[in-house]
């Protein structure tokens, strides 16, 4: 079952041979920041999810990072 690690520590997503790796905002906020206002989190997170969905629908063979 193809999965997407989204992580805020990229080094230990590679250790633990997780395949789809999409990093994450912060440690304390993985997902979100509280410093923005409603709006610019909501596209925040609505980016995160996104990038998540087209890395679990790309083929990887090894470790793939997916960055912006």
């Amino acid at each position: 079952m193809p999965v997407v690690h989204v992580c805020t520590i990229v080094p230990i997503s590679l250790t633990v041979g997780a395949n789809r790796i999409v990093p994450a905002v912060a440690i304390p906020h993985p997902l979100g920041d509280p410093t923005k206002t409603p709006e610019e989190e909501k596209q925040l997170r609505k980016h995160l999810v996104m990038k998540a969905l087209k890395a679990l629908q790309t083929e990887v063979e090894d470790q793939t990072v997916f960055n912006d």
